[in-house]
C-alpha cells in the first residue's frame, strides 16, 4: 500500500510516527498530552469518486486521567461542524481497527442531497469523513 521512492525511502502513508515521537518526548510530570497531527499522506489506491492516492489525514491523541469516549465524541462533533457546517447531521459507527481502541467511523449527512440520497453519497444520504 505504499509508494517507495528507493529501497530505503517511501512516501508517508499515515501520521502515526508523529504521535510516537510526541509520546517519546512528552514529560507527563508536566501534565497530560494533547496533540493533533495533520498532514498529506500517499497510498497506492485507485482514484475514484471517494478515493485518492494522496489526501490529507489528521490524527490526534489525548492521554490523561478520566478521558472518555464522550470527550472524543464532543471533540469530533465540534470539529466536524466547524469544517462542514452546523447543519450537517453526524453518525458515529463503532468499528474495529487493531491500532486504536475504542474506534469509531464517522459519517456526515450528504451536502448535496441533505441526506435524501444521490450519486455523491451512493444513495445512502451519508458520506464517511472519519
Amino acid at each position: 500500500d505504499t509508494f517507495y521512492i528507493t529501497n530505503d525511502l517511501l512516501m508517508r502513508t499515515h501520521m502515526s510516527p508523529n504521535e510516537a515521537r510526541d509520546l517519546e518526548n512528552h514529560d507527563f510530570a508536566n501534565g497530560p498530552i494533547k496533540m493533533i497531527s495533520p498532514g498529506r499522506v500517499y497510498r497506492r489506491d485507485t482514484d475514484d469518486a471517494t478515493h485518492s492516492h494522496q489526501f490529507y489525514q489528521m490524527e490526534g491523541q489525548v492521554i490523561d486521567k478520566n478521558i472518555t469516549m464522550a470527550d472524543l465524541k464532543g471533540t469530533l462533533e465540534y470539529t466536524i461542524h466547524h469544517i462542514f457546517g452546523e447543519d450537517r447531521d453526524l453518525r458515529f459507527r463503532p468499528s474495529y481497527f487493531p491500532f486504536t481502541e475504542p474506534s469509531v467511523e464517522v459519517d456526515i449527512s450528504c451536502f448535496r442531497c441533505d441526506g435524501k440520497g444521490c450519486n455523491v453519497c451512493k444513495q445512502t444520504g451519508w458520506i464517511e469523513v472519519l
